[in-house]
């Protein structure tokens, strides 16, 4: 009871310690912060050994927690990933001392909402701290308070804010058939419950809520614009653990509440596999590091989304062992891809520090005399594109696995829906490892085409503070380590309450070695060929740039460059298609946002089509405005709800 009291209430109090300190002691504040997530990683540890459930009445309302198992794991993956960016944050801010300490009183009280959800026994619980997540990571986007961080934080917020109106929907509803929101209590209620349908309603409200934090489309327009305006150590949590909260919704969701609707696995498996090719895609085609690993994210949040998928088809056939291995796949994945971002994050931050840009353009050259560094990277290149040997390969061979099992397992439509869904996994698995060769041989192995600007880059063949690097060596390290079968499996097996029989023979086998060899020659085919500077497809558009509206332009050309258009033209309008439901709430309920600074085409047109002015107000207060009235209008929305339920 006192470790999860510690966990949860501990950051908050600290927080409100941190915002006392003057501006004269932000060195000291810096050492409190990480003495105060050193504090949260060992009581972390100390109560994943044991599984107790703690209520307490906050206002005459019950919050339920729980210890062990996979909440256990979740809430010292997010101690350590705090600690970790913590101690980064000192190199990182070194010589940025404004605002640092509004920064630490958000992320340590971030750090106790993040455990109030990973610990959460009930849905209403992990609600509320959801909610504190959101408001409190908010500040994190803005935290330099430029044009597109304020843009972004604008965008982040209201997801955040409406999603949380549909999960309070959904919770509404769930509550109402069931008169519980406890996980233990919620199977047994929901077998003798005679209504399903306002059941999988609630469902689908849950799923969309948490899906919100979580990046999943269509509600992930967030995630590409906050990740690479936020400072480095803010992104490396916003990626590795703050969508996980997200994630972690969705999976109590599948286990307690519709672990036995068929279509509602299906239904996420295609939510995460549209995810899953949009985010990949949207990483190729980005020039931005931050942004191309922002994409990635969302990628992978779309792998999760399919292991998560496949355990309710399974659990919905009574097949335990292809559900126990697909559940296992996703909590591995859930590990790994938090590790991964961390160490690629915060990277980010060493490169941004040294050559303060993110364009990639600018960045070529800049690490091919860093060998720290460069090493630390492919680690992590390696690790999240499924390298055997490496952390990302063994979850992402059981999540293969898991969707090849339940292709075996149907028959007619769904078995070939299936097998189409196996070589989506496929092809986006070799995408990631093509955006990633992208980022390495761009930044350290090409070089520059401005001599005095490589040979500024090669002055420095360290880049990185020792601290920074002492951190990043730590975290690269976990790569292969956790790419070792032993143990993965413990890890699994801890956090899902059952062994998991996966060594190496299983692992390394032929079958599984081969969908990995498939995604490599996959992701090596499109970097050689349209990916890398002087690929095919970049030679062809160079040369169609130079002829275009010549004679001399063949039909061959004219043809690939038609398509290229097409499928640029394609992907912008589902790209900036997506973002329009936001952009069209922001400037008519909005006043905070600037009319003259276009966000997409569609932002564009609603401008050129309205008359007046409206006036930005001050970052934080002007922000804050607009989540109370967001606010507002998630109340109006329920009350409605509410209206048609009773008449």
């Amino acid at each position: 009871m006192y470790m999860i009291a510690g966990l949860v209430f501990i950051p908050f109090l600290c927080a409100a310690i941190a915002a006392g300190m003057a501006k004269k002691q932000d060195r000291l504040l810096e050492v409190f912060a990480i003495a105060v997530s050193a504090v949260e990683f060992a009581l972390a540890l100390a109560g994943a050994l044991h599984v107790t459930t703690w209520e307490v009445f906050a206002f005459s309302l019950p919050l339920t927690f729980t210890e062990g198992g996979f909440h256990g794991w979740m809430s010292v993956l997010a101690a350590f990933l705090w600690l970790m960016t913590s101690i980064f944050s000192v190199a990182y801010f070194a010589h940025e001392r404004e605002h640092l300490g509004r920064y630490w009183f958000f992320v340590l009280a971030s750090l106790g909402a993040t455990q109030g959800v990973m610990l959460s026994a009930d849905f209403m619980t992990a609600f509320i701290f959801f909610e504190i997540v959101s408001f409190t990571s908010f500040v994190w986007v803005i935290h330099e308070e430029t044009k597109e961080a304020v843009r972004a934080g604008f965008t982040y917020l209201f997801i955040a804010v409406f999603g949380g109106m549909i999960l309070f929907m959904g919770l509404a509803l769930l509550y109402h058939e069931t008169g519980t929101l406890r996980f233990d209590l919620l199977p047994a209620a929901i077998a003798v419950s005679p209504n399903k349908t306002k059941l999988f309603a609630a469902g689908i409200c849950i799923l969309f809520g948490f899906g919100a934090k979580a990046g999943m489309f269509p509600l992930h327009m967030w995630l590409p614009m906050a990740h690479p305006v936020a400072p480095s150590p803010a992104s490396a949590l916003l990626s590795g653990i703050l969508t996980k909260v997200g994630v972690y919704g969705i999976l109590m969701n599948a286990i307690y509440v519709m672990r036995s609707e068929e279509s509602f696995g299906y239904l996420v498996l295609t939510l995460g596999l549209i995810t899953m090719v949009l985010g990949a895609l949207k990483a190729i085609l980005s020039k931005n590091l931050k942004r191309t690993l922002a994409c990635s994210s969302m990628s992978q949040i779309g792998f999760i989304l399919t292991g998560v998928a496949m355990f309710v088809v399974f659990s919905a056939k009574g097949h335990e062992e292809g559900a126990h291995a697909a559940l296992c796949g996703t909590m591995l994945h859930i590990t790994n891809h938090a590790l991964i971002k961390l160490t690629l994050f915060c990277a980010s931050g060493v490169v941004l520090r040294s050559a303060e840009t993110l364009l990639l353009e600018k960045l070529r050259g800049w690490g091919r005399k860093k060998n720290l560094i460069k090493a630390v990277f492919a680690f992590g290149a390696l690790g999240i594109s499924g390298l055997p040997l490496f952390n990302g390969y063994l979850s992402k061979t059981l999540l293969h696995e898991a969707i090849a099992e339940a292709a075996h397992l149907q028959s007619g439509n769904l078995a070939l829906f299936l097998h189409v869904a196996e070589w989506i996994f496929l092809i986006s698995s070799g995408l990631t490892f093509a955006y990633m060769l992208k980022l390495f041989f761009t930044i350290f192995v090409e070089k520059n085409e401005e001599e005095k600007v490589q040979e500024k880059y090669d002055e420095d063949k360290v880049g990185m503070q020792p601290i920074a690097a002492c951190m990043l060596s730590v975290s690269a390290l976990l790569m292969p380590l956790l790419g070792q079968p032993p143990l993965s499996c413990s890890i699994a097996k801890y956090a899902s309450g059952q062994s998991l029989e996966f060594g190496y023979a299983k692992a390394f086998s032929l079958e599984a070695l081969k969908g990995g060899f498939i995604c490599l020659c996959i992701g090596a085919a499109v970097y050689l060929l349209a990916v890398r500077r002087n690929s095919p497809l970049q030679k062809l558009l160079k040369t169609g740039a130079k002829k275009e509206g010549t004679a001399a332009k063949s039909s061959g050309l004219a043809i690939g460059s038609a398509l290229l258009g097409a499928v640029k033209a394609i992907l912008s309008i589902i790209d900036y298609g997506m973002d329009a439901p936001i952009d069209l709430c922001k400037m008519f309920l909005s006043k905070e946002q600037d009319k003259k600074e276009r966000h997409t085409p569609v932002y564009g047109l609603i401008q050129s089509a309205l008359t007046g002015s409206r006036y930005e107000t001050h970052t934080i207060t002007g922000s804050f405005s607009f989540a109370l009235m967001m606010t507002c209008f998630g109340i109006l929305i329920i009350l409605f709800v509410l209206l048609i339920k009773l008449f």
